[in-house]
């Protein structure tokens, strides 16, 4: 299998439950961390909280603009979630662990299987760079609304 695998983690200053509340929920924070310039048209089709989830969403990148059509499941409930998109097979995982004193670390994860090909060349070289700014963006995004929501967010989940 020919892969692009791009990850990228930071520390967030909430609490991991908190911070994996506001992952999961597709209704009312995760558009939210979204960085507007990449992402839109975020829809909930099913579900709306975790496993079960059913998105669609468009992302552009380089001025080239992709529709996505995924599926959400939690391997790991409070810890790991997973959206799958449903026509590409592309894999984006979210893994929140405990980061001492009311801190979490968050890694996105995101693995595709490379076109063959130039094109799948080109993807190689230019992708993981791309995806890995955007995630930076998108986990800086969820710092500040992390903590800008925090204790609404912490009271539900207690």
């Amino acid at each position: 299998m020919n892969q692009i695998q791009v990850a990228v983690s930071s520390m967030i200053d909430t609490p991991a439950e908190a911070v994996y509340t506001i992952l999961a929920d597709y209704r009312n924070h995760h558009p939210h961390i979204l960085p507007e310039s990449y992402f839109s048209g975020l829809e909930v089709e099913e579900g709306g909280y975790g496993a079960g989830t059913v998105i669609r969403f468009n992302m552009e990148v380089l001025g080239n603009k992709q529709s996505y059509h995924s599926r959400v499941t939690e391997p790991e409930p409070g810890q790991v979630l997973v959206e799958t998109d449903m026509l590409s097979g592309a894999v984006t995982t979210f893994t929140v662990t405990p980061g001492g004193e009311g801190r979490s670390r968050v890694t996105i994860t995101t693995t595709v299987e490379r076109r063959p090909g130039v094109k799948g060349l080109i993807e190689g070289l230019i992708a993981p760079p791309v995806l890995r700014r955007i995630y930076r963006q998108e986990l800086q995004n969820l710092n500040r609304y992390a903590g800008a929501v925090q204790d609404a967010v912490f009271q539900n989940v207690q």
